[in-house]
C-alpha cells in the first residue's frame, strides 16, 4: 500500500495539477492538506472517476484535510477529540478498508507564527491534544498512519539554514520537544527510518527563489504505529512536484508499507 501525504494548498486552484500527479504516481491512500474549501466545493467527482474513494474535512477558504483511497473509507472521524469550539479543520482519520486494514489520518497541524502569541499556544496545544489521541489509538495495536503537514522542523538537518529559522514557531524547542514525545510513543518517521538523509525537504516557499536555490524544510511527515513500522518498505520524496505547473509549495511524501506480508 503506497500511502501519499500532501499539502496541496488549495485544492481547486491547484486541481489539474494534482490530478497530474495523481495518474502518473497512482497512490492507493493520499493524506491532502489545506485544500482551502468546504466539503460541498471539494472535487470529488474528479477523484472518483479515477477511481477513488473520498472524505473531506474542509473550511471555507483556509485549512481544510481530506482523505482519498481506492478501497473504502470506514469509521470516519472528523477532528480531533478536544476540540469542541474550534472551528479549524485541520484532522480527520478513518480505516482503509482491505485485506489488510490500517487506520490512516490526514492532519494539518497549527503554524503557530509569531511565537509570543497565543498562535503558539494553539500551537503546542493542538500538538497536547493530538498525543493524547494517538495514545489512544495505538493502545488499539493494529497499522497506524499519522500523516500530514506538521508543520515541525524536528532537527538542524531538516532545513538547509537553521539560523534563519530560529525565531519561527516551526523550530521552536517546544515545538520540537512535542514532536518527539510523540515519537517517545513508539510511533517511527518513516522517512528517517527509510532514509534519513539530510536534505529531504518537503517544502519551499514561492518567495527569494527558495526552489531554485534548495532552500527547504522538512515539514510533511509519516509517523506509524508499531504493526506500520514493522511493514514498511520505502519512502520517497516526490521533488519533481515542485517544477509543475502551479505547484503547491509543498511535494507529496509518498510512503510505501507491505501490508500484505
Amino acid at each position: 500500500m503506497r500511502i501519499a501525504t500532501w499539502n496541496v494548498n488549495s485544492i481547486n486552484a491547484r486541481l489539474e495539477t494534482v490530478l497530474a500527479w495523481f495518474k502518473e504516481a497512482n497512490p492507493d491512500v493520499a493524506c491532502l492538506q489545506e485544500i482551502k474549501c468546504v466539503d460541498e466545493k471539494f472535487p470529488t467527482e474528479a477523484f472518483e472517476s479515477l477511481g477513488y474513494n473520498v472524505a473531506v474535512h474542509g473550511q471555507k477558504s483556509y485549512n481544510g484535510v481530506a482523505l482519498v483511497s481506492k478501497t473504502p473509507l470506514e469509521d470516519v472521524r472528523k477532528g480531533l477529540p478536544g476540540d469542541e469550539g474550534d472551528d479549524h479543520a485541520r484532522y480527520i482519520e478513518a480505516v482503509v478498508s482491505g485485506p489488510a486494514p490500517i487506520r490512516v489520518a490526514s492532519m494539518y497541524l497549527p503554524n503557530g507564527n509569531p511565537i509570543g502569541t497565543d498562535k503558539f499556544g494553539y500551537k503546542l496545544n493542538w500538538m497536547d491534544r493530538l498525543a493524547a489521541h494517538a495514545a489512544e489509538l495505538m493502545a488499539f495495536e493494529e497499522p497506524l498512519a499519522l500523516c500530514g503537514d506538521y508543520n515541525v522542523i524536528p532537527e538542524a538537518a531538516d532545513c538547509d539554514n537553521p539560523r534563519s529559522w530560529l525565531a519561527d514557531a516551526l523550530f521552536q524547542p517546544e515545538t520540537r520537544a512535542a514532536f518527539r514525545r510523540l515519537k517517545w510513543m513508539g510511533l517511527t518517521d518513516a522517512y528517517m527510518e527509510c532514509d534519513g538523509t539530510p536534505g529531504g525537504y518537503t517544502f519551499w516557499d514561492y518567495q527569494a527563489g527558495a526552489w531554485q536555490r534548495n532552500h527547504g524544510i522538512r515539514i510533511d511527515h509519516c509517523l506509524l504505529s508499531p504493526q506500520a513500522a514493522d511493514k514498511l518498505a520505502s519512502v520517497a520524496i516526490h521533488r519533481n512536484a515542485r517544477a509543475m505547473d502551479k505547484p503547491s509549495d509543498h511535494v507529496p511524501v509518498v510512503t510505501e508499507l507491505s501490508l500484505d506480508d
